[in-house]
């Protein structure tokens, strides 16, 4: 039988994830149907209790469902444990596991497609909400020299590097208006200001000579890549993390890893067409 899967959120009729996720199983031979459902923003827990009686193997969960999946999950990874949000659900015959790939997703796309070791640079997180706090403990796992999380909110900053034990590597907080006079050499961009095509409040001068400025979110030209390639800067949006983060849920699931190149080309050329 087809083994049934889904990815819930509210939104969710832009999600690419079917593309993506039917490109994974026609390359690996994987019998599943994967689908968008659009969840009532009250409606989760039962949504996800309903498709369990129905049979499906398990869920991706995009925005804003990332916490309550984490509540709702009887066990989580590690990796979820420490982002405190779950974007991927397995369900097991006896119960519910979260898991998070966001992160292995984004340092994949750096470290692999882009070729951009991680280990020993500076970086510079922007933004201090979930899309953040997914990504910050696989970033520290690369052991980067510096991890400066910049913030609107410099509490916010402080209070996501207060649950993390401490590494090899020096982790500060500031907020944005905190950044002049500071390089790096990677700066990722986790707030959602490129969905208001919003500019962020960060100088020019953050970005070290050869600097990556990388945009999680994908599929348009931000303000924060504009400003970034002016200063000579490589610019990438996040549709490298959306498709790895997905063949590592693939790979949660169904115990195959996916190439994952080809599906990027595919849906970066329905994007540009």
């Amino acid at each position: 039988m087809t083994d049934r899967y889904a990815v819930l959120g509210n939104p969710i009729a832009h999600s690419k994830s079917p593309l993506i996720h039917a490109a994974f199983s026609s390359q690996t031979g994987q019998d599943i149907h994967y689908e968008r459902i659009l969840v009532p923003l009250d409606g989760f827990e039962a949504t996800v209790r309903e498709l369990i009686t129905q049979g499906y193997r398990g869920v991706n969960v995009t925005v804003p469902f990332k916490f309550e999946a984490f509540r709702l999950a009887d066990e989580t990874t590690l990796r979820a444990g420490d982002a405190g949000a779950v974007n991927t659900l397995i369900f097991n015959q006896t119960n519910v596991v979260g898991d998070n790939t966001d992160g292995a997703g984004l340092v994949r796309d750096i470290e692999v497609n882009l070729n951009r070791p991680i280990q020993a640079q500076r970086v510079l997180l922007l933004g201090a909400g979930g899309a953040a706090e997914g990504v910050l403990h696989p970033l520290l796992e690369r052991k980067p020299s510096l991890l400066v999380i910049a913030n609107r909110t410099l509490e916010k900053a402080q209070t996501m590097i207060a649950k993390r034990p401490t590494s090899d590597t020096e982790l500060a907080g500031c907020a944005f208006n905190d950044l002049s006079g500071q390089q790096f050499d990677i700066v990722i961009n986790a707030t959602s200001a490129g969905l208001t095509n919003a500019a962020l409040p960060i100088p020019p001068t953050v970005y070290a000579a050869d600097g990556l400025a990388y945009d999680m979110m994908y599929g348009h030209d931000t303000p924060f890549m504009q400003q970034a390639r002016e200063t000579g800067a490589w610019a990438v949006d996040g549709l490298g993390m959306l498709v790895e983060q997905a063949a590592e849920a693939f790979y949660v699931w169904r115990g195959v890893r996916p190439e994952t190149i080809p599906v990027m080309t595919m849906v970066r050329s329905l994007l540009t067409c």
